[in-house]
């Protein structure tokens, strides 16, 4: 699975209107080789879409990626302002991994002896717990209870809420790396390029 955000950035009433077209455009070709389109987020604007966030999900996921990410082209008059000179409205498309959901079940556990103080016990049971994730490769070590059975049941707890930071950690990096986005829309060099108001592809 893969996140396509289409963003008209910065740009003025067409441009939304040309992330609307843009998203119809591209669900249709989505259908077409059988990847499927979830909308994540949108933030709608008076006249189309500020930006849409989407999943795309298909053997072809990348491919289709591929064909939009860059910077789209849309050559059409001004719907709203027929005395407009202007002809060329410029929107962006950019790819994002999406963030990995781990399972609880992707742990193993190791046994020791607990370390520091705590008398003639902690030397004598091997009642620590290690338990690490195998997909983060996160490793925890809990020797906090005398019963082995409990600490195990900590580390997890300790486990899920190291997952939850990391994936919380990841979140924040994309939302910021899709925020830049709408700052670095390039208007030379489209990937895709579009014409009128049927949004036909050149």
């Amino acid at each position: 699975m893969l996140l396509l955000q289409l963003s008209a950035a910065y740009g003025p009433a067409e441009c939304c209107l040309a992330v609307a077209k843009a998203l119809e455009r591209l669900q249709h070709e989505a259908i077409e080789i059988q990847v499927e389109i979830d909308i994540l987020e949108q933030e709608q604007s008076k006249h189309g879409l500020h930006s849409v966030l989407l999943a795309l999900n298909g053997e072809l996921e990348r491919s289709l990626a591929k064909q939009w990410v860059g910077t789209i082209q849309w050559i059409c008059p001004s719907p709203y302002r027929p005395k407009h000179k202007r002809k060329n409205w410029f929107i962006g498309a950019a790819c994002y991994e999406t963030i990995t959901q781990h399972q609880s079940d992707e742990i193993i556990f190791d046994t020791m002896r607990a370390s520091g103080a705590g008398g003639q016990h902690i030397n004598k049971t091997e009642s620590a717990v290690r338990a690490t994730h195998l997909a983060s490769g996160i490793s925890v070590k809990i020797q906090t209870a005398r019963s082995q059975h409990t600490n195990k049941k900590l580390a997890v707890l300790l486990l899920q809420h190291k997952l939850a930071q990391q994936k919380q950690q990841l979140y924040a990096k994309h939302k910021a790396e899709r925020h830049q986005h709408h700052h670095q829309i390039a208007r030379g060099n489209p990937t895709r390029i579009f014409i009128g108001q049927d949004f036909k592809p050149v």
